[in-house]
């Protein structure tokens, strides 16, 4: 065995994959597992992750996401400290240990890595997500009995609505002028693609209202976050997907045979079918293999990024038809490996086109297939990550 890696390891779906690349690369990794309910402190994880690094040598510590924890105890012993995050942004960022030498961060949301670059951040650096094409391969190969129960559909979403989401709870207490604006700022959002509005319109008058309803809790001293970034984030981006969603849903049933593969209560989306959740594993490469097409909706908290589904997806031979993020211009060639949407009008209308168009389709998804195969692995992307943990340290 090679060197070793302290891998932190929590829900994150990519972890298996991540971790057998590591594997393949040499290395032994070394799990450790622990519910935080406080990403920056706690003094008991953070004494068991003291006691593991000064029984062991490892070579970095590493994480999907970012925990302030986690750098704090790699700064204090000069040891390297490596992540690669699937969320965006992550407030936990937001905190003076980002600023540590030790620190090398990876994040796959360009915009956020350009805001973070602008503060003097040094070691921040933009890597995309990937996917492991051959072991969507696999399941779909070997793990028959799993797909016999998805049958084609003509269109497919996989995902949450968010029904449980800050701003439900917080708005019976706002003021009659909050909620108005509040309503009108998510409209005015909920059918934009690849733009934002929210940070505009949160205007320090607005905010300084706001205060009264909304406390702002710092996880910690060294926390800089603020009232806009968190109210954004954890309240008002989840509630605008909500939202997009049940609208894109309602409209796309009224006039297709609409899969709707979720945990999350569906009353208002009558004519989709309700297929209930599905095991990332097992079930959902069938999905997305089987869908003519598969619908991705980003929540709005990620910018400019390609969220995991998406690769996912694309990993199984599937159809990917996702709002537009400015990000697969840059990594695919939309309307060759995948497809983008601009609003819901737009979004009717292709869905419309490629159902009825199947040889376009099915070129789409093998183009897309290929491309994720042959450049979106979790070798090369972890192959970049390593070189440039050759060239910084």
């Amino acid at each position: 065995m090679g060197e070793k890696i302290l891998l932190y390891r929590w829900k994150a779906y990519n972890y298996a994959d991540i971790i057998e690349q590591f594997i393949r690369m040499g290395y032994e990794v070394v799990e450790v597992h622990q519910e935080l309910y406080n990403y920056d402190v706690d003094d008991a994880f953070a004494a068991r992750l003291h006691d593991m690094l000064d029984q062991e040598t490892y070579a970095f510590v590493f994480s999907v996401n970012y925990f302030a924890l986690l750098a704090e105890v790699c700064h204090s012993r000069g040891l390297l400290y490596v992540s690669w995050s699937c969320d965006s942004p992550m407030i936990s960022m937001y905190h003076r240990s980002v600023f540590y030498e030790e620190n090398r961060i990876f994040v796959f949301d360009r915009i956020n890595y350009e805001e973070f670059r602008a503060m003097g951040v040094e070691h921040i650096y933009h890597l995309p997500l990937a996917a492991n094409a051959q072991r969507m391969q696999y399941v779909l190969r070997e793990v028959r009995g799993a797909g016999a129960a998805f049958r084609k559909h003509d269109v497919s979403f996989v995902g949450s609505l968010y029904e449980k989401n800050a701003y439900d709870e917080l708005e019976p207490k706002l003021p009659e002028y909050l909620r108005g604006y509040f309503d009108a700022l998510m409209e005015a959002q909920k059918d934009l693609q690849g733009v934002s509005v929210i940070d505009g319109l949160l205007t320090p008058e607005i905010l300084e209202r706001l205060q009264e309803y909304f406390v702002l809790q710092r996880s910690s001293e060294g926390s800089f976050s603020d009232l806009g970034l968190v109210f954004s984030v954890t309240t008002l981006g989840f509630k605008i997907a909500q939202k997009q969603r049940i609208s894109v849903l309602q409209k796309l049933s009224r006039q297709y045979e609409v899969a709707l593969y979720s945990a999350s209560p569906a009353e208002q989306i009558p004519l989709a079918k309700k297929m209930g959740s599905v095991d990332y594993w097992k079930e959902m490469p069938h999905v997305f293999a089987g869908s003519r097409i598969n619908l991705n909706m980003t929540i709005p908290n990620i910018r400019t990024g390609i969220p995991l589904r998406a690769w996912d997806i694309m990993a199984c031979g599937g159809f990917l038809l996702s709002n537009y993020q400015a990000e697969y211009a840059m990594f695919l060639e939309p309307d060759k490996d995948m497809v983008c949407y601009y609003n819901e009008e737009d979004l009717i209308e292709k869905a419309g086109f490629y159902l009825s168009h199947e040889t376009e389709r099915e070129r789409i998804a093998q183009n897309g297939y290929e491309k994720v195969k042959n450049s979106h692995t979790f070798e090369k992307r972890m192959g970049e990550m390593m070189e440039i943990l050759r060239k910084t340290r």
